[in-house]
């Protein structure tokens, strides 16, 4: 994607170019769903096998599969997020089962926000958060390296300034 001109900047009636998420932030999400769900099975799993009897260990199963389940699902999830910076607007786009896409346009942007915890930290990653005039137009992109959450954000503000200047 260009970083001169905003993707689909006159390409009306053509599909906007998107941009899908970082595998950093599915790594993130997996070895988070695995902590979790490791810690359950063993929380569950060692009492019940060492106070009542070996076969009631088996319910550390449940974790497991738990787990075995919300690795597929994050997978579908990570892959169903997008975003497309269009000439007047941002879109993002998200969910498997009930999809959902967000327009966000630039002249209502009032603050753009790049945040990162301490685990996005540790996985080299940050979100960039949009808030509007309308709260509920407010929207995220989670799991974007740093440089590109930056860069989008500066890009966001600018855009936003100019479009806004026009009301």
């Amino acid at each position: 994607m260009e970083t001169g001109s905003p993707a689909g900047a006159g390409t009306e009636g053509r599909e906007p170019e998107w941009t899908g998420l970082p595998p950093g932030l599915l790594r993130m999400r997996r070895m988070l769903l695995s902590v979790w769900l490791g810690s359950a099975a063993l929380a569950v799993g060692l009492p019940l096998g060492l106070l009542v009897g070996p076969c009631w260990a088996a319910f550390a199963l449940l974790p497991a599969a738990l787990a075995a389940w919300g690795w597929v699902l994050l997978g579908r999830n990570w892959r169903s997020w997008r975003y497309a910076e269009r000439a007047d607007d941002l879109l993002i786009s998200r969910g498997v089962l009930w999809r959902e896409e967000t327009v966000v346009p630039y002249g209502r942007m009032q603050l753009v926000e790049v945040t990162s915890g301490p685990v996005e930290r540790y996985f080299g990653l940050a979100s960039v958060q949009l808030h509007t005039a309308a709260a509920a137009t407010d929207a995220t992109i989670p799991g974007l390296h740093p440089a590109e959450a930056e860069r989008l954000r500066d890009r966001l503000t600018e855009l936003g300034e100019a479009r806004s200047a026009g009301l």
